[in-house]
């Protein structure tokens, strides 16, 4: 029965999870764009660490109090004021990148229950920071080799692992069969569709214009859809894409439309004629800061790097931020096309198929393209907490 996974401890998805790498709250945006560039992950954790007094509340004195992604920095830098100056823009601090009044981390203890990690996720909390026990020999070993790593996983005198959605959404996907009949429903039958908060723009609206809506698709994990004049959906512009491209891409939003920013994060890089484009509305609109910026970061391309294809492994070719072109990293396999469902598609189906995909979302769509709304892992997580909630 379902009941069975209400004694799951959170410790239980833990296995095999990575040490979170970290960044202090005292680090500058230049500090985390270094990092997020040399480290094979899209986010950072940011970390506020002080003195104790003893060993007994050494828990206390380091928390992890954000995360920062690559789309939080291209997002600064798109704003006005920081188009004129990108430089004097980065030696901003790290703390102007996480939201103000939110909190999308939330330190859980690995006894922590699989209901408890599940209500915070549906509270709007982006990941969970468990720590991750260690040997003590395990811990020595990495107490001598720390020393020489400038970017941290280690806190407390302890490593810890963050969960996602996704990661629990996988968990009850090995269990199922337990939520029959509910898993097997249409998506429609469950109330489980979000109409609300659906962020929409046009083709041609410009893509500097739509930045808000780019930040709050980041805090919903959602995205933001690009339709048509008959509100049909053509594509999306979606953080985790965005999250995948370096610094550079401040350009294209600065300069190209909607849809024409998705053409330039499309898998592959964006094609030379954009990448010209980009270049003369820059000068055509004074932004010369910006170009001296962009020139400065790029770096040139050997030829014989090639296009990542479905065979390769699922971050991509080879490991970490291997090349860019134009803003991209080749390491995702993302395409700007939406992934998309019905309304008549079971729950268990849209589950996989987001699972497939890496996002945490799926647009909803009628049989004719008109967008219906979004599923997201935290509206599923809602159905299952429930079902839980009804047999515990």
């Amino acid at each position: 029965m379902a009941v069975s996974l209400l004694s799951h401890d959170i410790s239980d998805l833990c296995l095999g999870k990575p040490a979170i790498r970290s960044i202090s709250i005292s680090a500058t945006v230049a500090d985390a764009l270094s990092v997020l560039t040399r480290i094979d992950e899209g986010c950072i954790s940011v970390w506020s660490c002080g003195d104790h007094s003893s060993e007994a509340d050494s828990d206390l004195h380091c928390r992890c109090v954000g995360k920062v992604c690559m789309v939080d920095i291209i997002c600064f830098l798109c704003r006005q004021e920081n188009l004129l100056q990108p430089a004097i823009a980065l030696r901003s601090p790290i703390s102007v990148l996480i939201p103000e009044g939110l909190e999308l981390v939330r330190h859980l203890e690995p006894h922590a229950s699989l209901m408890e990690a599940i209500d915070l996720i549906r509270d709007g909390v982006h990941n969970l920071v468990i720590p991750i026990n260690m040997s003590a020999s395990k811990r020595r070993n990495f107490l001598e080799t720390a020393t020489s790593n400038s970017i941290s996983s280690l806190h407390n005198d302890r490593q810890y692992c963050w969960l996602a959605p996704e990661d629990i959404i996988r968990y009850l996907l090995n269990s199922i069969g337990l939520f029959s009949p509910t898993a097997a429903s249409p998506i429609n039958s469950v109330n489980i569709i979000e109409t609300n908060n659906i962020l929409t723009v046009h083709y041609d609206d410009s893509a500097l214009s739509i930045l808000p809506l780019i930040s709050q698709a980041l805090i919903h994990q959602s995205s933001v859809a690009i339709v048509d004049l008959d509100d049909k959906l053509v594509g999306e512009i979606s953080p985790f894409t965005l999250n995948f491209c370096d610094e550079t891409l401040v350009a294209a939003i600065a300069t190209l439309t909607a849809g024409e920013l998705m053409a330039y994060i499309d898998c592959g890089g964006p094609p030379d004629d954009l990448v010209q484009l980009v270049k003369e509305r820059l000068e055509e609109k004074n932004l010369e800061a910006v170009l001296e910026f962009v020139e400065e970061e790029s770096s040139p391309i050997s030829s014989s790097s090639s296009i990542c294809s479905l065979s390769d492994d699922e971050f991509g070719c080879g490991s970490g931020r291997s090349w860019k072109i134009g803003g991209y990293s080749a390491r995702v396999l993302r395409r700007s096309e939406a992934i998309v469902c019905h309304p008549w598609n079971s729950l268990v189906a849209v589950m996989i198929q987001a699972l497939a995909h890496r996002v945490s979302y799926v647009w909803v769509i009628q049989e004719d393209g008109t967008l219906a709304g979004t599923v997201t892992f935290a509206s599923m997580l809602a159905v299952f907490r429930d079902r839980l909630k009804s047999v515990g």
